[in-house]
């Protein structure tokens, strides 16, 4: 897996990121889906990644700083054909070091209650995030759970 700074406009990532955002928004009550589409994911507080096997897109990601000592994981996906062969931990990792070549002291994110996150869950704790309350502007949900890493 290569992983690369992009961006969210690639029309290769287009496809991806359309799922991710409809698939989000279809699975979580409305008001309780956050994920970002191409305009918000090519702000300059956002650094987006890809990760690649030969040619083929296997996954995005992007950190959003929230501060100068703050960051969020966002975006994070992986396409269907690269589940479970690292992708997704390549771009936490970029992300994780990007973060910390910035300066930033924690990292946090938002996702999703339901089974269909139990391996994005399994990603983070693996990476050593822990659950965590609500973060900037989100609110606790029953729809929505929070982990924070300290960088």
């Amino acid at each position: 897996m290569q992983v690369q700074r992009d961006t969210p406009t690639n029309p290769a990532v287009a496809p991806l990121l359309a799922a991710h955002v409809a698939e989000q928004r279809a699975g979580t009550p409305a008001g309780f889906s956050f994920a970002l589409d191409g305009a918000a994911l090519s702000t300059p507080d956002v650094t987006f990644f890809t990760a690649w096997d030969g040619a083929t897109l296997a996954g995005m990601g992007a950190l959003k700083r929230l501060d100068d000592a703050a960051g969020e994981v966002k975006s994070m996906r992986t396409t269907p054909e690269a589940r479970g062969r690292g992708a997704g931990h390549a771009i936490l990792c970029a992300i994780m070091a990007e973060a910390r070549g910035e300066g930033l002291r924690v990292l946090y994110l938002e996702t999703g209650t339901t089974p269909a996150y139990d391996a994005a869950v399994r990603l983070y704790t693996r990476a050593a995030f822990v659950p965590c309350d609500a973060f900037a502007d989100f609110r606790p949900s029953p729809h929505n759970r929070f982990f924070r890493l300290a960088l």
